[in-house]
């Protein structure tokens, strides 16, 4: 017996809104990034945002850590470095940006990601995937140059590269043969340690130490700090293992994607970002191609069997 249609979807509604919170605080983490850290302390604060986390996160790894063979932990820690990449383009190119733009320009990804899928796949990605990236170029060139013909800030530029980089890291996860069995809860915290121990290093030669820069924290710093730890990382990320098994991928990806607007609606409110007329069209054909692009690109299992074919090419053949 089918449940009753109210119940049906007062149950849909409930798994949807910790996903939604996800993207919800995902979109603060910019604004949060610019209230703890500046240029010369972007790379101190990382030690601590995911200094943090790793202990926690750790304590429930354990036993999925103790099983992971050596290819497993190189595999993993190669990502790890490309993380790091990330983090480091991203959080610096948020304290030289607004908030609102960090986070429309990092939507991208989702357009560069199925871009790089055909590219290594050698086939063409479909005409509409290709408009929507076309609308989304358009779109940041007039959001990063407000309506203007300026060149687009450091700041822009660095958020843009870590698109890119995120993109290659979505691509390299799932092209790795080494991680592709492994528990997402060992190979998360193998990446999260390493980028937090390449953190590690550069700080000792770049700004403050990660202490230094934590005994200055006042009570509200040390609040948006732990809002990047627990909530922007550590609850985001059990949130996500949850739903892919609680709700379809497909809506997942959805109800993430709307990180961006939160993005611009935290920059806009509580951080008084301005934007002009011509700035503000911008950010809308960001947020439409990001979302046309996802409905117009290659299916997912599309994308595995050429992922596939492609490694099968590349072995060598028997002698």
């Amino acid at each position: 017996m089918r449940a009753p249609l109210s119940m049906s979807s007062s149950s849909s509604v409930l798994r949807d809104l910790p996903v939604l919170l996800v993207a919800v605080v995902w979109g603060s983490s910019f604004l949060a990034v610019q209230r703890v850290a500046g240029p010369g302390t972007a790379v101190a604060m990382l030690v601590l945002r995911f200094g943090l986390v790793l202990p926690l996160l750790g304590a429930v790894a354990w036993p999925a850590l103790r099983r992971l063979s050596r290819a497993e932990w190189l595999g993993g820690g190669a990502l790890g470095l490309v993380l790091s990449g990330i983090f480091l383009l991203e959080t610096y190119g948020a304290v030289h940006t607004s908030a609102t733009n960090a986070g429309l320009i990092i939507s991208l990804a989702m357009v560069f990601t199925p871009l790089g899928e055909s590219a290594l796949g050698r086939t063409a990605p479909p005409r509409a995937f290709l408009a929507a990236a076309g609308l989304a170029v358009l779109g940041v060139a007039l959001l990063t140059g407000d309506g203007g013909l300026r060149p687009p800030s450091l700041g822009d530029l660095l958020v843009l590269g870590a698109a890119l980089v995120r993109s290659a890291f979505v691509l390299a996860t799932a092209r790795v043969r080494a991680v592709r069995d492994t528990g997402m809860l060992a190979l998360t915290w193998v990446q999260l340690a390493v980028a937090t121990a390449v953190f590690a290093v550069v700080a000792a030669v770049v700004g403050p130490s990660p202490w230094t820069l934590a005994s200055s924290y006042g009570p509200g710093q040390w609040a948006w700090l732990l809002h990047l730890s627990l909530f922007c990382t550590l609850f985001a990320f059990f949130v996500q293992m949850w739903a892919v098994r609680a709700t379809s991928p497909s809506r997942v990806s959805l109800l993430l994607g709307t990180e961006p607007l939160w993005a611009a609606v935290f920059g806009i409110t509580i951080a008084g970002n301005r934007m002009g007329p011509l700035a503000l069209v911008g950010g809308a054909l960001v947020l439409v191609a990001t979302e046309w692009g996802r409905r117009t690109a290659p299916a997912p299992c599309q994308a595995e069997a050429e992922a596939e074919a492609a490694d099968r090419e590349s072995e060598p053949a028997p002698a």
